[in-house]
């Protein structure tokens, strides 16, 4: 099986280097879910354990104790600007294997249509004014099995299907495979996650009809229809759990995330692959109250002055409530923009129920 996931890997680059692969391809899909994880800096991969495992490791499935698990999610980025919703469940197949299903919407609603925003005799009419939404979707299907492998190595793949649509102007479907396992051996937990393993395809398609006067006016080329690739990164994370009594106790991660797309503004880039890192810790009472924080995207930022560079990273705080098979979490993360604008929040809600 290793020999098989490094095979399509290999494929996955060479394939999509070939055509050129535009950067931050299906980027949406990266942005998390679960308040849980945001809060801990989306280094989750080697420790999730819920419904929301069919999104960041589908291994992590095979945790679940309960017969159903159903998770939910919304949260507004950019100061309210986006909107973004996740939905998931889960149950088990038999007492070896898991399923699940994964739902994520990114959309920004209400854009203003102005192409008819002057009448025929030149003035303007705000009730020509239509409103469209620029929208990006993700169904995701989990399949996760126990293995003898290592001990016990669990692993699991999504298959996943991706719509995006601006308005009725353009849109798009891809589909795409990802692969994760989970280790676990004496309070130490190991997760690897795949994503896009074999590249993912987004093909495009554009109504030109609705754009030609427009476009012939303001001296625009019209769009043609194209494929867009997303390359595969890898997700790697060790995390550690300790008690230090029957009440108290920690749980610290720290993961890995390399991309196959060129040189991105992260820790460790090259002109192939680019690595970033994450972690999170989470302090809990009882197994029932959490307190969490986190740090990942780092970036190194020119100053304003254009001479010397300094490094930024996003920190994230968040806490949570378990009530029996309900639980409930907060995360409070921010996005620094530049020294003139300061910083933005985002105030992230997620709800779970186990029965």
């Amino acid at each position: 099986m290793r020999v098989w996931i490094i095979l399509f890997l290999l494929l996955g680059i060479r394939t999509a280097s070939a055509q050129n692969a535009p950067r931050f391809s299906n980027e949406f899909l990266n942005i998390g879910v679960s308040a849980r994880a945001l809060a801990m800096g989306n280094a989750h991969t080697a420790i999730v354990d819920d419904v929301t495992a069919g999104f960041w490791n589908p291994a992590g499935l095979l945790r679940i104790k309960t017969r159903y698990d159903i998770s939910a999610m919304h949260a507004e980025q950019f100061g309210g600007i986006a909107q973004y919703d996740y939905a998931g469940f889960a149950t088990p197949v038999d007492s070896n294997s898991h399923i699940a299903i994964t739902a994520i919407r990114f959309g920004i609603d209400d854009i203003p249509d102005t192409r008819f925003l002057y009448d025929a005799n030149g003035n303007i009419n705000y009730d020509n004014v239509r409103f469209f939404s620029a929208s990006d979707y993700a169904f995701l299907v989990s399949y996760a099995r126990h293995s003898k492998w290592l001990g016990g190595l669990d692993w699991g793949a999504n298959a996943k299907v991706i719509y995006r649509n601006a308005g009725n102007f353009a849109n798009a479907f891809g589909f795409g495979l990802d692969f994760g396992a989970q280790w676990r051996r004496k309070g130490w937990q190991v997760g690897v996650m795949f994503k896009d393993i074999t590249t993912t395809f987004n093909t495009w398609t554009h109504n030109n009809a609705l754009l030609y006067d427009v476009y012939v006016q303001t001296g625009n080329r019209l769009s043609k229809n194209s494929t867009e690739i997303t390359l595969p990164r890898m997700m790697i994370g060790v995390a550690k759990e300790i008690n230090f009594n029957e009440k108290i106790g920690i749980l610290a991660t720290l993961e890995t995330i390399t991309t196959t797309d060129g040189r991105r503004n992260v820790l460790l880039p090259t002109d192939r692959l680019s690595t970033d890192l994450a972690g999170g810790i989470e302090a809990n009472y009882k197994k029932t109250a959490f307190l969490r924080v986190g740090i990942n995207n780092f970036q190194q930022i020119q100053n304003i002055s254009g001479v010397g560079t300094f490094w930024r990273s996003q920190m994230n705080f968040g806490m949570g409530v378990k009530i029996k098979k309900f639980t409930i979490d907060y995360a409070l993360t921010r996005n620094y923009t530049d020294r003139e604008s300061g910083a933005l929040y985002s105030n992230v809600f997620s709800l779970k129920l186990g029965f």
